[in-house]
């Protein structure tokens, strides 16, 4: 059974089991949050009013090993810098099942749905240790964009990157994924040991 899905949305709800947050509902950012945000590479090059505009949508959050972030499909209202730790991300594809796709870790975004209709979660991220992230509420964000297009310019070019590596993993697993069909189809038709040496250390010099 998976654990329960940490789907938030809103700040102000309930978080799931095993989730920490530092909340700034109500309050301005404190100095901290805003140094923590603008120290951040992927946020280099923005102006101090941007990065005040981030820093008044987020949050510090936490997530114990093997906990939920989001699944595929739910609603994308907020997206991740992942400051400590480690997350899998991974995919539901047909005839295939799960897929893991790639691991994340401290400095990467997590979470790029929120910018794109529908706002649907593309893929699925679970902790697989304990991850300090940044949260960013995306819903206020996107009208933040809406009305400073050089906001909106920047964190697409930032986001797009994100978008542009994720597609290149999705590719490679689902390459891999194939080649891993065609050996056991080989396998079941020729079971000498030679053949399936040679298809199993082709399968480890592309995995």
């Amino acid at each position: 059974m998976k654990p329960e899905t940490n789907n938030l949305v809103d700040p102000i709800g309930s978080p799931s089991a095993g989730t920490t947050i530092t909340p700034w509902i109500g309050d301005s950012p404190s100095p901290e949050l805003y140094s923590q945000i603008a120290s951040q590479p992927f946020f280099k090059g923005l102006s101090g009013q941007q990065i005040q505009v981030l820093a008044d949508s987020a949050m510090e959050i936490h997530f114990e090993p093997d906990q939920w972030i989001y699944q595929q499909g739910d609603l994308a209202n907020r997206f991740y810098l992942i400051t400590e730790g480690k997350v899998l991300i991974e995919s539901e594809v047909s005839d295939q099942g799960t897929v893991p796709i790639r691991i994340l870790g401290p400095g990467d975004d997590l979470g790029w749905a929120w910018l794109f209709p529908p706002y649907y979660m593309h893929f699925s991220a679970q902790a697989i240790e304990p991850v300090n992230a940044l949260f960013f509420y995306g819903t206020p964000l996107r009208q933040q964009c809406e009305d400073d297009h050089d906001l909106g310019y920047e964190l697409m070019n930032r986001i797009a990157e994100v978008v542009v590596q994720n597609l290149h993993a999705v590719q490679q697993r689902l390459t891999e994924c194939d080649r891993r069909h065609d050996f056991d189809l080989t396998f079941k038709r020729f079971p000498s040991g030679s053949v399936r040496s040679a298809f199993s250390n082709q399968i480890l010099k592309t995995s």
